[in-house]
């Protein structure tokens, strides 16, 4: 009924935790298939995954995109869920609660958690990733994050037809809107949707949900469910931080020229609408870091609405953050090369 795809390379720190976390689920287990696509690991992760009745793919092109292409190849359940190796589900009861809006109202296209679970004992770049709601300040700042945070516990700032059910908000994505980056971390989808609508070898999930909204200029309805997701995203290590930040922005510059969802624009199709926009979200972050105190008012503000240490981290993050946009924007502007090798990566 679900198949789970989930990218590797190099993931034995993580995987099993993602894997114990699935196979605990009362979700009948006979119904869920596990699809590893894997891209050339090297470390122990193979090993770990036998242990856990999966079906295993190879990744030549070993980006997670590219896996969960691959991965949507084959299967043929009715739903397909992208969990990352460091994902961890939250409760046993996780797929069943992703799974019933979809089973309730056949007009939603997928699902997923509205915030990262904020665990007290999870390491601290994880935990201000679920206190601002993302995994990158910049998305938080400029207001296109998609999970809750613990400031205005607002799951998005931008402005979305919302419909609030008891276990889920049922969400109205409009063409030629800005829409949040949907996608990835547990997400679901119906799977006939996206094989219907996908045919290349890297699968921006949120592309797919783009291409369609300006092709048919009608709207689309997605689930954010009432629950979490845990990502152990980076745990406590700032330099596994920056390594993930300059990677993000390198293969943001890779497939830039492919991708129909840019997250620093809206949808409106007028190529000076789309770079006032830029201008106006870049400038913001660029600001908002050098002038420092709008870092330390967040910093206070956040702690005061959730005590955790953890938020001394979020000046740290935007200047290592504002260095990497700098750097790999100016690097590619430059004609330098933005590739990157996977060769050595890991989880």
């Amino acid at each position: 009924m679900i198949s789970i795809i989930i990218p590797t390379l190099n993931s034995a720190k993580v995987i099993e935790q993602c894997l114990t976390s699935i196979r605990s689920q009362n979700f009948p287990q006979k119904k869920i298939k596990i699809l590893i696509v894997d891209g050339g690991s090297t470390d122990n992760t193979l090993t770990i995954i036998s242990k856990y009745d999966c079906l295993v793919y190879s990744n030549p092109l070993k980006t997670a995109e590219a896996a969960k292409a691959i991965g949507l190849a084959n299967t043929h359940d009715q739903f397909v869920a992208f969990i990352d190796s460091d994902n961890i589900l939250p409760t046993n009861d996780w797929l069943n609660q992703m799974i019933l809006p979809l089973e309730i109202d056949k007009t939603l296209i997928g699902s997923e958690p509205w915030e990262f679970t904020y665990r007290v004992d999870g390491g601290f770049i994880e935990r201000y990733s679920a206190l601002i709601g993302a995994n990158d300040p910049y998305a938080y700042i400029i207001g296109i994050s998609d999970r809750r945070n613990y400031l205005d516990y607002k799951w998005t700032s931008i402005k979305l037809s919302q419909k609030d059910f008891p276990q889920y908000l049922k969400i109205k994505l409009e063409p030629s809107k800005p829409i949040p980056t949907i996608g990835a971390n547990g997400t679901v989808f119906r799977t006939d949707f996206l094989q219907k609508n996908f045919h290349l070898d890297y699968l921006f999930d949120i592309d797919v949900i783009t291409q369609i909204l300006n092709n048919t200029q009608k709207p689309l309805y997605f689930a954010k469910v009432k629950n979490g997701i845990i990502h152990t995203y980076c745990e406590s290590s700032i330099p596994k931080f920056y390594k993930k930040q300059i990677r993000r922005l390198k293969d943001y510059y890779k497939f830039k020229s492919q991708r129909y969802y840019d997250y620093k624009n809206d949808l409106n199709l007028n190529p000076l609408h789309n770079f006032i926009i830029l201008v106006k979200n870049n400038l913001k972050f660029v600001l908002y870091t050098i002038t420092v105190i709008p870092m330390l008012i967040t910093l206070v503000r956040g702690y005061l609405h959730k005590p955790d240490i953890a938020w001394i981290f979020h000046p740290l993050a935007c200047i290592i953050t504002l260095y990497c946009y700098l750097f790999i924007s100016c690097s590619f502007l430059l004609g330098f090369k933005t590739e990157q090798s996977r060769q050595t990566w890991s989880q």
